[in-house]
């Protein structure tokens, strides 16, 4: 068993021996074999020294026992690092961000508080997963939606802390914004509720966000300030219809008018749902389509073809070969939810939109549903996570399939900064992250990456770095994904996450006046918490006592 950094035998055995009076014998995990669940799958320093290790795991069932857990690890100064599930693989998963702390794992804190049908929100335990919440409402005929993420086995709550996404209307696509209302403990042991929650009896917890006051639900997202127990989420009545749409461009150009229409169409609610942009004659493949070409493997093409990609040809290149055969350029899916007059209505506003501004623009209705889908349209839909339906698709990046029989991996680690909503600024950092992921030897998976439009007014750029279980190639991708950071910044590109053995690199170009906002951070960290129990160095934030020997700073 690893020890916490600088605790003694003696206080440590205390401490489990005091968790296991709290939650019971059978929920303090401390043998190799139940401590093998909480290492990270996907680490990028797997077998080797600096790889982030729990030095055992306590597994609590209500707040009260999380507060006294967070009690005892004040008083023999044992870091906790608290997961809802532990799921995020590819940010980190179950592991630790400081190697030695306990991992105070929320995972049987499932329950589902309410579900207010008429006023669609809902509240629940960190541990109840997005599968958990879809069959609740499906067994109990709820005509709501979830918004879901890739992939649908995590925690609504974790998901959303850590700031996920997903593929529904755009205001329930970014989880933390569509919370409402939470509870936290804090470092002390304290029980603290925000917004209207904080009045006893208030019925308006899940509905008006801010309550009175400085609003400081953001202040526990992405950070180690307190540990959430609770937490309301704005859910999305079902619809009466489904409609999806696609408008087809001929012409590598015709990239920035793409974008700037889409994005006003989303910013007037012209359409609210997601909008699948891809490149069909570059083989980028689009949300909906991503999982069978990563069984499949992209469509064949003729020798002409082969001979752009032979020679590397830049992307503009392909567009007389499209032209040629009748493959656009760039193509967007647009969906939208509602009446069938209304969303029809909306799709004829798209298309018309395109057309004043681009006159060969070509259009497609690819799908319609009345609503609720029947069993069988579940099945059949392009993708379930656009029907609130939660799924594990995602795993299919990196699975041996019949295109890829032998993948080169054991894992990745997302590299996701964030870029202005412009094609502009999709064809420039694609421009300056291809070429640098060439120079560092990073296979990129299509020739032109199309971000991913979740969160509204911005996309995110996303890249997987492979993760084996071979120390060199780890060691070279760790180097090679620490200088995209660096690469990325120097062109005003910021992460939006990342897993733990890169945070303090992400979090050092957040560096504004001398790095005031992670100053402000530690300031509060050090107020907040002052023996630095709670998730020590969580998104690059040490507490006092260790932040010289972590980060080189006074």
């Amino acid at each position: 068993m690893k020890l916490p950094p600088g605790v003694r035998q003696a206080d440590f055995d205390k401490a489990l021996s005091a968790f296991r009076k709290v939650v019971g014998a059978d929920w303090v995990f401390t043998s190799d074999e139940d401590l093998h669940l909480y290492r990270d799958a996907y680490s990028p320093y797997w077998g080797e020294p600096e790889e982030r290790l729990a030095s055992a795991a306590v597994a609590p069932q209500s707040a009260e026992e999380v507060q006294q857990v967070v009690r005892i690890a004040n008083q023999y100064r044992i870091p906790l690092y608290a997961i809802s599930t532990g799921k995020n693989l590819g940010y980190g998963g179950s592991a630790p961000t400081y190697s030695g702390s306990v991992v105070l794992d929320l995972k049987r804190m499932n329950r589902i508080i309410e579900v207010n049908e008429k006023q669609a929100y809902c509240i629940v335990e960190p541990g109840v997963s997005y599968f958990d919440m879809y069959r609740y409402l499906q067994e109990k005929n709820i005509k709501l939606w979830i918004d879901v993420p890739d992939p649908g086995w995590g925690s609504m709550l974790g998901n959303a802390m850590d700031r996920g996404a997903g593929y529904t209307s755009v205001q329930f696509r970014n989880h933390f914004d569509a919370h409402c209302g939470m509870e936290v403990v804090l470092a002390n042991g304290e029980l603290m509720r925000t917004g209207m929650g904080a009045m006893p009896g208030n019925p308006s917890w899940q509905l008006y966000k801010s309550g009175f006051g400085p609003w400081i639900d953001g202040m526990f997202s992405q950070s180690n300030f307190g540990i959430v127990t609770k937490m309301g989420f704005w859910l999305m009545p079902e619809p009466e219809s489904f409609l999806k749409g696609v408008v087809h461009l001929p012409r590598y150009k015709d990239l920035e008018p793409m974008v700037d229409i889409m994005t006003h169409l989303e910013n007037t609610r012209i359409f609210s749902g997601y909008p699948d942009l891809n490149s069909p004659v570059l083989g980028t493949p689009s949300l909906a389509g991503l999982h069978d070409f990563l069984i499949h493997g992209p469509a064949p093409r003729d020798a002409a073809y082969y001979e752009l990609l032979k020679r590397g040809a830049m992307p503009e290149e392909y567009e007389s070969y499209g032209v040629a055969h009748g493959i656009p350029f760039w193509s967007c899916a647009f969906t939208f939810y509602g009446p069938e007059k209304v969303v029809r209505a909306q799709w004829e506003h798209v298309q018309e939109r395109y057309r004043n501004a681009i006159p060969d623009a070509k259009f497609e209705e690819r799908e319609f549903y009345h609503l609720p889908l029947t069993p069988e349209q579940k099945e059949k839909v392009q993708y379930p996570a656009q029907f609130g339906i939660p799924n594990l698709r995602t795993f299919a990046i990196g699975a041996r399939s019949v295109w890829n029989p032998a993948p080169p991996s054991d894992g990745h680690a997302w590299f996701s900064p964030v870029i202005p909503r412009s094609g502009a600024a999709i064809l420039k950092i694609n421009e300056v992250l291809g070429k640098a992921a060439k120079e560092l030897g990073i296979p990129m998976v299509f020739a032109m990456n199309v971000p991913v439009p979740s969160w509204e007014r911005s996309f995110t750029f996303i890249i997987p770095f492979f993760i084996s279980k071979d120390a060199a190639q780890n060691k070279k991708n760790r180097e090679a994904f620490r200088r995209i950071i660096q690469i990325a910044a120097e062109h005003g590109w910021g992460e939006y996450r990342t897993a733990p053995a890169f945070q303090d690199d992400v979090m050092a170009t957040y560096s504004f006046n001398d790095h005031a906002l992670l100053r402000f951070h530690e300031t509060v960290k050090d107020a907040v918490d002052p023996n630095g129990i709670l998730s020590p160095g969580r998104y690059g934030i040490w507490p006092k006592h260790l932040r010289k020997q972590k980060k080189g700073r006074s």
